[in-house]
C-alpha cells in the first residue's frame, strides 16, 4: 500500500488531535474539569499513535506510545500532576506536533524525538516505582480501557460510551438495564450510585450472569445507544510490548483500501442509523471553484450589458434567469468556503500562556465569538497579525503583577480575543486591561526620529496609528523574545491592508488598549459602488458606503482652511477623488456626487464626477508601485472588459 496518498488526511486529523491536546493541557494546568482533561489527552494521543503506526511514521508512534504510558500513570493516580509534569507534557505536545509535520514531509526520524522519549520513559518508570512501593504491585491496564475489573460472579463486560455523550449517566443506566434484561447484573464498576451521579469517565464495567453467548451480549449492548465499544470476556494474559517497534498489517489495510471505490462510498442505510452528511474536500478544489465563479461573474456582467442593448425579450429573459442562477451558485460556493474562526483561534491560548510565562506575567485569556465565520483563505491570512497583537499585548500592554496590584488592579491581566459580524465584514478585536499606549513616549520617540514636527504637543488617534504602524518604530527600551524590534504593528497594518481590511487602535493610558481588525468576509468577490472620474472607473466596497448625496454649493463650507460637508448637522471632511488620483482630464460636467464613506467611527465625504451603480466585482490582487500611496486595495475587470481600481477606504480617512 502506498500510504502517501493518505498523508494529507493523517495530517488533518492529527492537527485536530494536537489542538485538543493543547486545549486539555491548559485546562489541566488550571485545575479545571477534574480528571476529564487527562482522559481527553490520553484518547487523542492514543488515536495519533494508532494512525501513525498505520502510516509507518515510527518516530511519531514511538513518541505517542511513551506519552500515552505516562498519561496512563496519571489516570491511575500513580503520578500526581505538578509543575514539572506539566512542563514535560507541554514540551511533549510541541515535539509531537513538529514530529507529525516532519513525518508527513519525510524529514523526521527516531533521533529527532529521542531526547523527549527518554524523558517520558524515565518519568513513567519513576511513577510506576512509586506506585509499586505504595501498593506492592503494578496495576494491569489494558490499552485504553482503564477501569478496574469488578470482582463478582458472571462474565466481565466492559462498556465505553461515545466521547461527549450528553447525559452519560442516563446512558449508562440504560446500558445496565439492558444488561439486566439478559440476566443478573451482580456488580458494576464504578458502583451504581457513582454511575447515576455521573462520576465516571465514559467507561464502566459490570459482571453479568446469563445463559446468552458472549457475542449475543455484545450485540445487544451495542444497540443501547451512544455506545462506542463493548468488550465481553475476561482479560487476556499480558503481552510483552516491544518499546521500539509497533507492528501493523499493511497487507490487510491495503486490501481494505483497494476495495473502496474512487468515489465516496456510502453505506446502505439501515433503520435508526443516520447517514454521513458531510465529506472531506481538497481545499484546492474550493479554490478552483472560487476562481471559476469569479470568471463567471465577470461574464455575467458582460451578458447583462449586451442584453441591455437588445430588443429580443426572449434573450433578455434568458440572460436574467442565467444571472439569478449564477448568483445562487455564487452564494453556495462562498458559503461552502466559510469556516468558523475557532479553527485559527484554537492555537492562541497556548501561545498566550507561553508568552506570559516567558515574561513572568499572569494573564487570563478569553476568546469570544468563536463561531463567527470567515472565508477560509482570509482566515489563513489573518492568523499572523493576531499573533503579533497578542504578543505585543502580553509584553507591552499588561503590567507585571506587582505593578498591577500597586495600581489597584488584579494581579492577573485580562486579554480578550473576540470576533463579531459587522454588516458584510468581520471585526476581530484584541483588548487588554494593561497600561495603555504612552502617547507622550510615542510623541517623544517620533520627534527624536524626525517623524513629526518638534513643536507638536499631542497626538490624535489617527496620528498615533500611523506612527506606531511605521516600519521599525518602537518605544521599547530593549528587545525581548516577544517584541521590541518595531515589526509588530507594522506587520499587522500591512497585512490587513493587503487583505482589503483596516486597523483601528483605541488606547486609554492606564486602562488598556483595543486593536480592531475589520476584514471583508471574502477576498474574492465583493459588492461595490462604481464611480467615475473623467473616463476612469473606480470601485468603492459597499462595506464602507453609508449613503450617497448630490453635491450642492449650499452644503459645502470651509473650516480652518479645509473644505467640509454639512450633512444633517454633521460636519464631514470633503475628499475630492479627482485631486487624490491627480486626474488631469476635463473637469466634470454636471453636478458632482458625494459618497459618504465610513470606517469604524470615522466618516468622510468622497466627491466623484458621477455614480454608475452597484455591482459585484471580482477582486484581483496586485503589487503597488514602490513608494506610491497605498490608495488602492486591488483591481477588477468590468463587464465591458475594462479594468477598474478598488479604493482602499482606510487610506482616505
Amino acid at each position: 500500500m502506498d500510504s502517501s496518498q493518505y498523508a494529507e488526511l493523517f495530517l488533518t486529523e492529527s492537527r485536530e488531535h494536537v489542538s485538543a491536546i493543547n486545549h486539555s493541557l491548559l485546562e489541566l494546568e488550571r485545575g479545571a474539569g477534574g480528571t476529564e482533561p487527562v482522559g481527553s489527552i490520553f484518547r487523542s494521543v492514543h488515536t495519533i499513535k494508532g494512525m501513525s503506526a498505520t502510516m509507518g511514521y515510527t518516530a511519531v508512534a514511538t513518541l505517542s506510545h511513551e506519552l500515552e504510558t505516562l498519561l496512563d500513570g496519571v489516570r491511575r493516580g500513580v503520578r500526581i500532576v505538578d509543575a514539572t509534569l506539566m512542563e514535560l507534557l507541554f514540551q511533549s505536545a510541541d515535539v509531537l506536533e513538529n514530529a507529525i509535520e516532519g513525518a508527513v514531509q519525510g524529514r523526521v526520524d527516531a533521533h529527532d524525538v529521542g531526547p523527549i522519549v527518554a524523558r517520558l520513559r524515565a518519568e513513567g518508570v519513576r511513577g510506576e516505582e512509586v506506585a509499586r512501593r505504595s501498593t506492592g504491585a503494578f496495576t494491569a491496564v489494558e490499552d485504553a480501557w482503564t477501569m478496574s475489573a469488578p470482582r463478582g460472579d458472571g462474565m466481565l463486560v466492559r462498556v465505553r460510551l461515545v466521547q461527549g455523550t450528553p447525559l452519560k449517566a442516563v446512558r449508562a443506566f440504560i446500558v445496565v438495564q439492558t444488561a439486566k434484561s439478559l440476566g443478573e447484573v451482580t456488580v458494576t464498576s464504578p458502583a451504581l450510585d457513582a454511575l447515576q451521579a455521573d462520576d465516571f469517565d465514559h467507561e464502566f464495567a459490570l459482571r453479568l450472569v446469563t445463559s446468552r453467548s458472549l457475542a449475543d451480549v455484545e450485540a445487544v449492548l451495542r444497540k443501547a445507544g451512544d455506545v462506542d465499544d463493548v468488550r465481553v470476556g475476561e482479560d487476556e494474559a499480558p503481552q510483552v510490548v516491544q518499546r521500539q517497534t509497533i507492528e501493523f498489517n499493511v497487507a490487510e489495510l491495503a486490501g481494505l483500501m483497494d476495495e473502496v471505490p474512487a468515489s465516496v462510498a456510502v453505506p446502505t442505510a439501515q433503520p435508526g442509523v443516520r447517514q454521513q452528511r458531510s465529506v472531506r474536500i481538497d481545499l484546492r478544489r474550493l479554490d478552483n471553484l472560487m476562481n471559476l465563479i469569479g470568471e463567471l461573474v465577470i461574464t455575467r456582467g458582460r451578458l447583462n450589458q449586451l442584453a441591455g442593448t437588445s430588443d429580443d425579450p426572449a434573450l433578455v429573459e434568458a440572460v436574467g434567469q442565467t444571472s439569478r442562477l449564477v448568483a445562487d451558485l455564487q452564494d453556495e460556493i462562498m458559503t461552502s468556503r466559510m469556516v468558523p474562526v475557532w479553527q485559527v483561534f484554537y492555537r492562541f491560548p497556548r501561545l498566550v500562556r507561553d508568552a506570559a510565562r516567558s515574561v513572568e506575567k499572569e494573564v487570563v485569556f478569553a476568546i469570544e465569538g468563536k463561531e463567527v465565520e470567515l472565508d477560509r483563505s482570509m482566515l489563513e491570512e489573518v492568523g499572523d497579525p493576531i499573533v503579533h497583537l497578542l504578543r505585543n499585548a502580553v509584553d507591552h500592554g499588561i503590567e507585571q503583577p506587582a505593578e498591577r496590584v500597586a495600581k489597584g488592579k488584579p494581579a492577573a491581566g485580562r486579554l480578550t480575543l473576540s470576533a463579531l459580524r459587522d454588516r458584510s465584514a468581520v471585526a476581530i478585536r484584541v483588548s487588554d486591561d494593561g497600561r495603555g499606549i504612552d502617547r507622550a513616549k510615542v510623541l517623544s520617540r517620533a520627534q527624536e526620529n524626525g517623524l513629526i514636527d518638534a513643536t507638536k504637543t499631542e497626538l490624535s488617534d489617527d496620528e498615533l496609528v500611523k506612527l506606531i504602524a511605521r516600519a521599525g518604530f518602537s518605544t521599547a527600551e530593549k528587545v525581548t523574545d516577544l517584541s521590541g524590534r518595531g515589526v509588530g504593528v507594522d506587520a499587522v497594518y500591512n497585512r490587513v491592508r493587503s487583505l482589503g481590511g483596516s486597523v483601528d487602535i483605541r488606547s486609554v493610558q492606564g486602562e488598556g488598549t483595543t486593536v480592531t481588525l475589520r476584514l471583508p468576509l471574502t477576498l474574492a468577490i465583493v459588492r461595490s459602488l462604481l464611480a467615475r472620474i473623467g473616463d476612469e472607473t473606480y470601485a468603492v466596497p459597499m462595506t464602507h458606503v453609508s449613503e450617497t448625496v448630490e453635491l450642492r454649493p449650499a452644503i459645502v463650507r470651509s473650516l480652518q482652511g479645509r473644505e467640509v460637508l454639512m450633512l444633517r448637522d454633521e460636519v464631514l471632511p470633503l475628499v475630492r477623488l479627482r485631486q487624490i488620483v491627480e486626474f488631469s482630464g476635463e473637469p466634470a460636467r454636471g453636478r458632482e456626487q458625494v459618497i459618504v464613506v465610513e470606517l469604524a467611527e470615522r466618516r468622510a465625504a468622497l466627491v466623484v464626477d458621477a455614480l454608475i451603480g452597484q455591482q459585484e466585482i471580482v477582486v484581483k490582487q496586485f503589487d503597488g508601485v514602490q513608494d506610491a500611496r497605498a490608495l488602492f486595495g486591488g483591481a477588477t475587470i468590468l463587464g465591458d472588459g475594462a479594468p477598474a481600481l478598488i479604493l482602499d477606504v482606510s487610506s482616505l480617512l
